[in-house]
């Protein structure tokens, strides 16, 4: 399994000279889910990207949106395709944009005028624990405002990644139903961190519920607890749950680096991932590391 073709479903690239990236300041920290980050407020471009990956056979890759300056959502678009240009990657884009904002047809247009672009994110307003309620749909995924906007994606044929703690489903498996036109492709395994024995079975019957809407889609990515090292031992589970959850034609395999590079090197995830899917069928195996990729993001 060692050159099986990869395409790395989900990544980040950015340059803080553009000083696009304010949250990328090791002295001023926003609230992050693996705590301290200060270790990935640096430069990261296409050749950090493959010194880090140089053991596994990177083919293509999906750039993921930076939270890049939201007042210019097309700019990093723009940029990455200079990137590509110079480089061969990334060779596919999830663009920024907000979808409760009054200019998200203008936004979607601009994003159509780069070939690279497939999908889109926007980060709904989340609780931070399940038992607490948002009362005030506004930023939400119930929002009538951000639903009007999301529904801008069928007239463009975009799909969308959506990243949200699993507790949030519900109202994800309710947007799948109203709008089954438009793929759903949820980030990071639905935010499993809560590993105890109701978390994870409460993680896991909202995952069934949202998997059985056929317009959605899975990246095992992002799946780490807090101050604990990526290992087999720890995901396993997580990660033969999922496959089982969606099967194995709606799942990628995805780095989130240099993100998950808080917790992880590039090759402790991917040969975790080669590891804890090694007994399955190559073919099975090709769809998670490569063929999924294609179906749903079509890089060039």
């Amino acid at each position: 399994m060692k050159n099986i073709p990869i395409i790395d479903a989900h990544h980040h690239f950015w340059d803080l000279s553009l000083k696009k990236h304010p949250w990328l300041n090791a002295n001023s920290q926003i609230p992050f889910r693996y705590g301290d980050y200060s270790s990935i407020c640096k430069n990261f471009l296409i050749s950090d990207y493959k010194e880090i990956s140089k053991n596994h056979n990177i083919v293509k890759t999906v750039h993921m949106e930076t939270e890049w300056d939201p007042k210019d959502p097309v700019g990093e678009t723009k940029w990455l395709h200079k990137l590509y240009d110079e480089t061969g990657f990334p060779n596919a884009i999830v663009g920024q944009a907000w979808f409760d904002r009054q200019d998200i047809d203008a936004v979607l247009s601009g994003h159509m005028r780069y070939p690279l672009i497939r999908s889109i994110r926007h980060k709904p307003r989340i609780s931070l624990t399940p038992d607490i309620q948002n009362l005030n749909p506004k930023g939400t995924l119930n929002d009538p405002v951000f639903r009007q906007g999301y529904s801008l994606l069928k007239k463009y044929h975009l799909h969308y990644d959506l990243q949200i703690p699993w507790w949030h489903l519900p109202d994800a498996t309710k947007l799948a139903k109203d709008f089954p036109d438009t793929i759903i492709i949820l980030n990071h395994t639905g935010l499993p961190s809560d590993r105890s024995k109701d978390g994870l079975n409460n993680w896991k019957s909202n995952m069934k519920q949202f998997a059985e809407q056929p317009n959605t889609a899975l990246k095992i990515s992002g799946i780490c607890v807090p101050n604990k090292k990526w290992n087999s031992n720890l995901n396993k589970n997580i990660i033969k749950e999922s496959i089982d959850i969606f099967g194995y034609q709606r799942c990628m395999f995805a780095s989130n680096f240099p993100v998950d590079g808080v917790i992880s090197t590039f090759d402790e995830i991917f040969n975790g991932f080669k590891e804890i899917v090694s007994s399955m069928k190559d073919y099975e195996i090709k769809s998670l590391f490569h063929d999924n990729a294609i179906k749903y993001y079509n890089p060039k």
